[in-house]
């Protein structure tokens, strides 16, 4: 079974592109997890040691997919 990490900081454009990625989701061939990184901030360097640059993204069995961009992972360090 593959792996899907949606990463996201809870902007509207990260909650909306969580959204789709959940409807579109087969469950019987990938286990998602919702990294929300403003509210679990000691998951940021998990995400910056995947390759994330910005959020939201979608890292599915080690590849980085960054979708629209919403934040850089330094401003969302800042935040």
């Amino acid at each position: 079974m593959s792996t899907a990490v949606f990463y996201h900081a809870g902007c509207p454009v990260c909650v909306e592109a969580e959204q789709v990625f959940l409807n579109f989701l087969d469950e019987k061939k990938v286990q998602p997890e919702i990294v929300h990184l403003g509210e679990q901030r000691s998951k940021i360097a998990d995400a910056e040691k995947v390759g994330v640059k910005s959020v939201p993204a979608i890292v599915v069995d080690g590849v980085v997919y960054h979708i629209n961009y919403g934040a850089s992972l330094e401003d969302v360090k800042k935040g």
